[in-house]
């Protein structure tokens, strides 16, 4: 619907946007997911990219297997503490922006494990930050394309750059049980005291 103040005011087939809007929309239309299926959820991730679903129809069909070249990390499958702090290291390298589907029972929530599985991570948010979440035990590969939708809705809203004075999300602690050991930055590899004393 054009407003009334632009009706000939342009040529024919002239279209005005932002750069901001360009470039959301070449981002929205070019998703690359990270594949990273865990468990049965896996299959039906596997099923959405096949010829039934395609899911390269929202231009999200060229699932990488490092995390460097992807933006989207559809986390499908349940997520063991041991397992949490190398599925945190995979979301740190992935270049921003960088989106996450939660997508099963299990990843979501903890699932059946919930009550009794004492190795089971409850909820993939207490690891990384959740985008979207596809609830289902498994979800069918049109849960999985409707949060793939959202996803793009997400990217098409996006604003890029910083407000002024707007503040910077922290960083999300990691489950004590995950066995994730931070590196020293900045200790020496040899202590020079030691071998010159």
């Amino acid at each position: 619907m054009t407003q009334p103040w632009i009706e000939g005011r342009f040529e024919e087939g002239l279209i005005m946007t932002t750069v901001e809007q360009g470039i959301n929309w070449a981002r929205q239309a070019s998703i690359w997911p990270m594949t990273f299926g865990l468990a049965c959820c896996a299959i039906e991730m596997m099923a959405t990219g096949a010829s039934r679903y395609d899911i390269d129809r929202f231009g999200a069909g060229a699932f990488r297997a490092s995390p460097r070249q992807a933006d989207l990390m559809i986390v499908a499958g349940t997520v063991t503490y041991k397992m949490g702090s190398r599925l945190r290291r995979l979301y740190n390298q992935m270049p921003d922006p960088k989106f996450v589907i939660a997508m099963g029972a299990c990843t979501v929530g903890g699932g059946p494990y919930f009550k009794y599985g004492y190795h089971v991570v409850k909820g993939v948010d207490l690891v990384v930050p959740v985008d979207v979440y596809v609830p289902g035990c498994p979800p069918r590969p049109e849960a999985l394309l409707e949060g793939l939708m959202r996803i793009q809705d997400k990217i098409k809203g996006h604003r890029i750059g910083k407000a002024a004075g707007q503040k910077i999300d922290d960083e999300l602690p990691i489950p004590h049980h995950s066995g994730y050991v931070a590196a020293p930055e900045d200790e020496p590899l040899f202590d020079h005291q030691k071998i010159t004393g």
